[in-house]
């Protein structure tokens, strides 16, 4: 019996006559024949479909397509991302989301009513576009091109629970002399054309000695204070993404991993740039239980953990001493066989065996009560409090951990049982102190609200109706109100009428996407020499305005500098709070520079903002890009005033609008504001995208600065509740 065969069906070899010969040309000589590529622009007036370009065999692929015999590569350097382990998945195409190349963009924006069944005839449904991705060409002409090795994520995260050989804060290294020569250019040569890779001059030691003047002169203690821990800490990143970017422009050497997060850190080491030097039993000034930390340099910068590997820290106990050893902290990041389920309960296993080690050339023996376990020991009979941070899964990253302080124990007991390679290991049990801010228990929580519609004041599993890619809840544990006044969700800019652009805007012609370094594409060009995103997505730094390729580039839909068009990637919830309105936050741990929304509603005429917020109509909903704001999201020296916005920019999101439209206003925000210009030929296509300007907690309420106008427009001030140390007890 005949078998028919799909149209994407394999037919056996049996069903070809190898005999035959068959007239088979190069790859190169093949023209594709396929729809042309989606309209992404997000006017009114129709426009033609950019050209469709054909992916390299090589890669990358579309979502949802995976390479088939003979383009499947073996070599190391063409490892598809999802394939790699070195490679961040958070820069990796959601492969569930199929990107559909038959269904346009139509020229409407999809709306979907909030709290009222969206009608049988609404508009084209939205394209899910995929998230960023680095591209395989860059230049005019095709050229393949091996990923950097660039590792940002933290890659002790699997064995790093109690190694016994670690960096310690007190034993660092001035590495800042070695700084690349200036004016270094390159010109790769491949068989099918060059590429001309520019660095720009970056003197790291300059821009470090700015660092540590600033720090001087703002937060120079020996003890820590919040203030201080939040700007190390934020410093500290756009830091490390400043460095990011600059290894990424580099030429790529196989075999070279370069790990950015290490480099900050002993930097900031050797110049000082910390706080809390002096260990200490207890609570850290400035460090808040629910913390959380990307990078185990962190904890060392802010004096909560000292050793960068080591999972027990402890004092005393050196060998010319009579002093006997405490611990202090300790890190569990799963490397051994912990217990750590319960929220107020951590079973944590000893150092040392080489049980935690991962690897397999080492004998695995008995833990010796030395060190750490010595130091644990002591504790539990002096009854001393012991800080515990957690190392938690990153689910956007199965690579790295989120480390979360979760605050003082003690420990309880402490026993021998056999491990699971059969040597003797030590075991503590810690309790968790009573009276604590709940940290690991929320995140626990929020493990078991997926699909749970049975969630104490749960309105609505999801106000978007469907317009995003993740739902967004609506929620209200606070009183009886049954939700925000009635408004149209919308998940991007609704213009009335097109804007018209003063001078003539052409694209990038990046095939595969644009890299770093890549002097010939014109969006690198009008940001100032650089890609703004670093290869997993991430903000480098706060700018007057920045460049994302659009509708009249020939790059992807998951070209790297497409970040805010990507959509919802953070589970949001929209929620009453007890004394400001509705507000938002997010489930999900944020980390510093992440997109989170653009701000949807529609475009007004600027000259009508004073009518609207002072006249008799009052619109709590008004975004006003021309009003001044405070750099927040910026390295020490750095500049925000390189660019200005095409044209004064102004968004109501009273009856339509999305998420941003809830976010409050706070003095001392966690959310930056940035205007991003999508390049279009033919109209100014700008936004306004949301950012992290620090990591930010699961359920911490995301806010941003309203910024500030002039005082003869007589707005009405509004007294301020964001309770920060720096509140300025009103805003506009």
């Amino acid at each position: 019996m005949e078998q028919s065969l799909g149209q994407d069906s394999i037919p056996s070899s049996r069903s070809f006559d190898k005999s035959r010969v068959l007239d088979v040309k190069p790859l190169r000589t093949l023209v594709p024949v396929f729809p042309s590529a989606p309209n992404f622009s997000s006017f009114s007036t129709p426009q033609g479909p950019a050209p469709f370009v054909c992916a390299s065999p090589s890669g990358p692929f579309p979502p949802g397509f995976s390479p088939f015999y003979p383009f499947v590569s073996t070599s190391e350097n063409q490892k598809l991302p999802e394939q790699d382990p070195l490679h961040n998945p958070s820069s990796v195409p959601d492969q569930n989301v199929p990107f559909d190349f038959n269904n346009p963009i139509s020229n409407a924006v999809p709306i979907n009513s909030f709290r009222t069944p969206p009608p049988s005839t609404a508009g084209a449904t939205p394209i899910r576009q995929t998230g960023p991705t680095n591209g395989g060409t860059g230049s005019s002409r095709r050229v393949t091109r091996s990923r950097s090795a660039v590792i940002e994520v933290d890659e002790y995260g699997t064995s790093q629970n109690q190694s016994s050989s670690y960096l310690n804060v007190n034993d660092v290294e001035d590495t800042t002399k070695a700084v690349r020569p200036k004016g270094r250019s390159q010109k790769r040569t491949r068989a099918s054309g060059d590429i001309v890779v520019v660095s720009p001059d970056v003197n790291i030691d300059l821009l470090v000695d700015k660092i540590l003047t600033s720090f001087n002169d703002t937060c120079r203690k020996s003890d820590g204070d919040r203030e201080t821990v939040v700007y190390i800490l934020m410093v500290y990143d756009l830091f490390r993404r400043r460095l990011s970017q600059i290894e990424e422009a580099k030429e790529a050497n196989p075999g070279i991993i370069r790990r950015p997060d290490l480099k900050a850190g002993t930097l900031f080491l050797s110049k000082g740039v910390r706080t809390n030097i002096q260990k200490r039993i207890g609570a850290v000034p400035g460090v808040e239980v629910g913390d959380i930390f990307f990078f185990r340099m962190e904890l060392c910068l802010v004096g909560i953990h000292s050793p960068s590997m080591a999972g027990i820290d402890y004092v005393g106990g050196a060998k010319n001493s009579e002093e006997e050893p405490l611990a202090v902290s300790i890190v569990s990041s799963g490397g051994y066989e912990d217990y750590a389920e319960d929220a107020d309960v951590l079973v944590y296993s000893g150092q040392g065996g080489n049980a935690g080690s991962g690897r397999k050339d080492k004998e695995i023996t008995d833990q010796k009560l030395e060190r750490g376990n010595l130091a644990l020991e002591r504790s539990l009979h002096r009854a001393n409090n012991v800080r515990v941070i957690r190392g938690i899964k990153d689910l956007a990253n199965p690579t790295g951990k989120i480390y979360v302080y979760d605050g003082l124990y003690k420990i309880h007991e402490s026993w021998t049982e056999k491990g699971k390679g059969g040597n003797n290991v030590f075991k503590y049990k810690l309790v968790r102190l009573p009276g604590q801010p709940e940290a690991f228990a929320v995140w626990k929580s929020i493990e078991k609200w997926r699909g749970d519609t049975s969630r104490i004041g749960v309105i609505l599993p999801d106000l978007t109706s469907g317009a995003e890619n993740v739902p967004v809840s609506l929620v209200n544990d606070v009183d009886n109100e049954k939700g925000p006044a009635h408004f149209t969700y919308i998940s991007s800019l609704k213009y009335s009428k097109p804007v018209n652009i003063t001078e003539p805007s052409a694209g990038c012609i990046c095939i595969g996407g644009c890299l770093p370094g890549n002097s010939n594409c014109l969006c690198i060009q009008k940001n100032n020499d650089w890609l703004p995103y670093t290869a997993n997505g991430y903000l480098v730094n706060q700018k007057s305005l920045v460049h994302e390729c659009g509708f009249s580039c020939q790059c992807p839909p998951n070209c790297r500098n497409r970040v805010s068009q990507s959509g919802l990637k953070i589970r949001l919830e929209v929620f009453k709070t007890k004394d400001r309105g509705w507000g938002l936050r997010s489930w999900d741990p944020i980390r510093a520079g992440s997109f989170i929304c653009e701000y949807a509603g529609e475009v007004i005429d600027h000259s009508k903002v004073d009518e609207l917020l002072v006249g008799e109509i009052e619109d709590d909903y008004i975004f006003d890009a021309t009003r001044s704001r405070q750099p927040v999201g910026v390295l020490p020296g750095d500049s925000v005033k390189d660019q200005k916005i095409p044209f004064p920019l102004t968004i109501s999101a009273k009856y339509f609008g999305n998420v941003a439209r809830f976010m409050n206003h706070s003095c001392s925000p966690n959310v930056l504001w940035q205007p991003v210009l999508r390049e279009n030929k033919s109209e100014s296509d700008l936004h306004i995208a949301f950012y992290a300007i620090r990591h930010i907690p699961p359920l911490t309420e995301l806010t941003y600065d309203y910024g500030m106008v002039p005082y003869d427009k007589g707005h009405r001030d509004k007294k301020c509740l964001c309770g920060s140390s720096k509140c300025r007890g009103f805003f506009h």
